[in-house]
């Protein structure tokens, strides 16, 4: 059950109100930010990342006649973001990076590249594009480059874009530092993404993204797609806003780690999902992956925007919190769920007064520890977020479902004579709005033991041996269990 609960009821109870003073704030900021951003480990690279990033939408994408995209990009640097986003399909965003990093001398072969200065930046982009070669009628591949592209190609515009000329130049020291295929919503499209990474064919006619895409991050060309060897890409990653079961399976299809980073949708209201936190959040910081939170505010959603994806200028948000919904405890929240290292944000304006600008009131906000909140300062922040449209915010996410049943089970009668015994195993069940505690197994209704549960990194399943099974049939079930005591069982596996 959600607790509701007023604004006035929360600053008085809750413990973030001690640390934190809602908008405007009166902290000790420098003339364009705090004086030193806190930082994070990104995952298993060797990224220390600031705690906001800078989202590549809003006004770098929907750029309202009265914005200069430029100047936001400029102040978030100078304020000490360092963890940069964009995509293929932002419109006009990777070539407003591209303005601004020659200003900032980070662009490569340009006459004063500053390399400390640009190494001291996390830049990332992202394709819709699933496939490196030949395609796949039930996949969409989607770009803002020239029809036909495929995924080289888009990570070719992406360089030239941002460290280029934006003519499909650059110089041959360009790179990035992540680059994410975007946007993966059903198992179709991981398999596409998955095609042929394996056993990498030249010859093959259908190549997914994956596999030209290692060539270009390794310097190999086993796929025949990166004939001069080239390396561009220091890490790769996959994003969602959508479907944590096809996340999971994202994750879990890695088996080599080619995947270091998952940016994802996490905000407060994502508890009245199918939530991310505690299902594909909880696996990737299992297997170490670097976790970047997206829509901290619901692409505006929580504020003044319908709950719909943006696509204009108007739809931009250009104003901080609201009274009833400051925005100071939806980024805490973003950012102390367990596994998040970054939060990227879009800005929508900028200002000289600290009360007004999203940038330095989002970066303020963003100075919080991973544990600084318990899990009741959570809950009261889930409760104040249902002031946004009374929850229902994340239209991008899937619905609400119950505690999952173990997925797969089964069970297989082992060994000879009085030596019998039986092997259970299953696939990890998908949590409701509370964690998976364990799984209880039971035979012919009684409980025989119990397996903690674990967040799932590979497809290797959970298992248990009943060593006492005997030569006689049983019946069996395995029964998940959930931090409320909630409980979803198997169908009955006869042996």
């Amino acid at each position: 059950m959600t607790l509701r609960i007023s604004r006035r009821s929360f600053l008085g109870t809750s413990a973030v109100a001690a640390a934190t003073t809602f908008g405007p704030f009166h902290l000790a900021l420098g003339k364009i930010g705090v004086a030193q951003p806190l930082t994070r480990q990104l995952g298993r690279t060797d990224y220390q990342v600031t705690s906001l990033g800078l989202g590549g939408q809003s006004s770098l994408q929907w750029t309202p006649d009265d914005v200069d995209p430029i100047s936001i990009i400029l102040k978030a640097i100078e304020s000490g973001v360092n963890y940069i986003d964009t995509s293929n399909v932002y419109a006009a965003s990777q070539l407003n990076f591209g303005k601004a990093f020659r200003q900032l001398n980070v662009v490569p072969g340009l006459p004063g590249y500053d390399e400390k200065k640009r190494r001291s930046l996390c830049v990332a982009s992202k394709t819709m594009i699933r496939h490196a070669k030949g395609a796949h009628p039930e996949v969409r591949d989607r770009t803002n480059g020239p029809a036909g592209s495929l995924a080289v190609d888009d990570l070719r515009r992406t360089l030239s874009q941002v460290f280029g000329d934006g003519n499909g130049n650059y110089a041959d020291d360009a790179y990035l530092d992540v680059f994410l295929i975007h946007n993966l919503n059903t198992l179709a499209e991981v398999d596409a993404i998955y095609y042929g990474l394996d056993a990498p064919d030249p010859q093959a006619e259908r190549i997914g993204a994956l596999a030209a895409l290692r060539d270009y991050r390794d310097g190999t060309n086993l796929t025949g797609l990166n004939p001069r060897e080239e390396r561009r890409i220091r890490h790769l990653g996959f994003s969602g806003h959508l479907s944590s079961p096809v996340m999971i399976e994202c994750l879990q299809r890695d088996e080599h780690q080619v995947l270091d980073v998952m940016l994802i949708a996490i905000n407060a209201n994502d508890r009245l999902y199918f939530n991310h936190q505690h299902n594909a959040i909880a696996v990737a910081a299992a297997k170490d992956v670097g976790v970047v939170a997206m829509k901290v505010f619901a692409d505006g959603a929580m504020y003044t925007k319908p709950a719909t994806w943006s696509r204009i200028p108007a739809d931009v948000v250009r104003t901080v919190g609201d009274p009833d919904l400051p925005s100071r405890p939806l980024v805490e929240y973003a950012l102390t769920t367990p596994g998040v290292a970054t939060a990227i944000i879009g800005i929508g304006h900028i200002d000289s007064q600290v009360s007004q600008c999203q940038l330095t009131q989002n970066l303020s906000a963003a100075q919080v520890r991973p544990d600084a909140l318990s899990a009741g300062d959570r809950q009261q922040i889930e409760a104040l977020a249902l002031h946004a449209k009374q929850g229902e915010t994340n239209y991008f996410q899937l619905a609400k479902q119950p505690l999952g049943t173990p997925r797969e089970p089964a069970a297989a009668r082992q060994g000879e004579g009085d030596a019998h015994h039986v092997r259970l195993t299953w696939q990890m069940a998908y949590a409701a709005d509370d964690p998976i505690s364990h799984y209880s197994i039971l035979r012919n209704g009684q409980v025989i033991g119990q397996v903690p549960h674990q967040p799932q990194t590979t497809k290797e399943p959970f298992q248990f041996v009943d060593s006492e099974a005997g030569s006689r049939p049983q019946s069996y079930q395995i029964v998940t269990t959930d931090a409320a005591e909630r409980t979803a069982a198997s169908d009955a596996l006869e042996v």
